[in-house]
């Protein structure tokens, strides 16, 4: 019978997101991030790095969150660099983890520029192997195996590398357009083969140093389907991640949905509820302190303005003669409230009575005093590590997840045990 492959998408702003020069994210925002993530159905999230001692406390409390069911059905995929020691230093520190994504680099550009003359071909084949048998020995439930530069990698090579990766037991193959170099008709091309001749389901990753980034991942995941596998693209919230950044998810969700007749053949493997699109953009802007740009699909703020009369006209009569798709759809349109006299704020030097106050305004009161104060000690460690007021939906989560909190928020230094 044959295989109706289909798009799932894996998002990675915990990983290359926060590996943006000059930004970063709180271990409570990157949870904060998955919780959004697995609200709108997103497959997988790349949630960190397990062999950062000072995410250990982090990705295990998410993963505790994934137990209790919180944080279902999505995935929690941690990276690592395909070493036998990292694998090992994996399941040291993070026991409990399942998925995992192996990455080493793969063109001879990175074999030689980086290894400088050390390796070859054959020693990355080698060393990659070695770490999939170990992850797999450890016990990991669905591995990845990235190409780092792939595609300024050799095709006849990368097919090598996968076929050896597939018998060694990884489950899909992480295709990087590291420097944005490649093209909608080139990594469709590449893409396609892979999977023809290899069998195995294909992940692309794309960066956006010519732009082409969202263009580039659907028509990478054509490829893939067309090439009868399942295609996986990696996103990350804003487009934001290294230098010129990455697939941004929303801008690829609607590219996937309304791009012309894409849809009807190329489908996701889950439902994505863009309905969570708005607050999921709105909270990685905040977090990150990058604004969104007034042009950004979707939730811009003037992709649903109009100025010019014919415009204007013509989407009074009917929207749809000038909007591809309803601000409704994306969550925007409910008012927002703008405190315009008295604000009581809850920071790292709040008391208990301000505190109680914003509490009650959320809707979130406390039995007794203590347990009012027990809250407001690791609301006031949550602003002196994120140096920002804390959401809403922060505050809701600290109050009712208060030991998974307490756990983010414990650093550790490194004259001490880590576990």
């Amino acid at each position: 019978m044959l295989k109706m492959s289909k798009i799932y998408l894996i998002d990675v702003t915990n990983r290359d997101g926060v590996q943006t020069a000059r930004l970063g994210l709180s271990k409570l925002a990157k949870t904060m991030i998955n919780l959004y993530l697995n609200k709108m159905g997103v497959y997988q999230s790349e949630f960190g790095f397990p062999t950062t001692r000072h995410e250990s406390r982090y990705l295990r409390g998410n993963l505790k969150l994934q137990e209790m069911g919180v944080l279902q059905p999505i995935r929690l995929g941690g990276w690592i660099r395909a070493t036998v020691e990292d694998v090992e230093n994996t399941f040291e520190l993070v026991p409990a983890i399942k998925d995992l994504n192996l990455s080493i680099s793969t063109s001879r550009q990175m074999i030689n520029g980086k290894f400088r003359g050390t390796k070859t071909e054959e020693h990355i084949l080698a060393m990659a192997m070695e770490a999939l048998d170990a992850a797999r020995a450890r016990g990991a439930q669905s591995v990845g195996i990235n190409a780092e530069d792939a595609s300024r990698t050799g095709t006849d090579f990368l097919i090598r590398f996968a076929t050896a990766a597939k018998e060694h037991g990884a489950d899909r193959l992480r295709y990087c357009d590291t420097l944005g170099c490649d093209n909608p008709l080139t990594i469709y091309d590449t893409c396609k083969r892979l999977a023809q001749e290899t069998g195995l389901d294909i992940e692309i990753h794309c960066h956006g140093d010519l732009g082409m980034a969202v263009a580039n991942s659907v028509a990478g995941a054509m490829g893939v389907i067309d090439g009868g596998q399942d295609a996986y693209i990696n996103t990350t919230i804003n487009g934001i991640g290294e230098r010129a950044g990455n697939a941004d998810l929303v801008t690829t969700v609607l590219a996937l949905k309304y791009s012309k007749g894409l849809a009807k053949k190329y489908r996701l493997g889950q439902p994505i509820h863009l309905s969570g699109a708005w607050k999921i953009c709105k909270y990685a802007s905040y977090a990150f302190g990058v604004p969104i740009s007034i042009n950004q699909p979707g939730v811009g703020s003037n992709i649903f303005a109009h100025a010019s009369g014919i415009h204007a006209d013509g989407v009074l009569k009917d929207p749809q003669n000038y909007e591809l798709f309803s601000f409704r759809e994306l969550g925007r349109g409910d008012p927002e409230v703008v405190e315009t006299g008295r604000e009581i704020a809850s920071g790292q030097y709040s008391g208990i009575s301000g505190f109680r106050h914003v509490m009650g305004k959320i809707e979130l009161d406390f039995e007794t005093r203590e347990d009012a104060e027990e809250i407001l000690e690791l609301v006031r460690y949550a602003n002196v590590l994120a140096q920002k007021p804390l959401v809403t939906d922060e505050l809701r989560f600290i109050a009712r997840y208060s030991e998974i909190a307490r756990e983010l928020m414990t650093m550790i230094p490194l004259n001490e045990p880590h576990l």
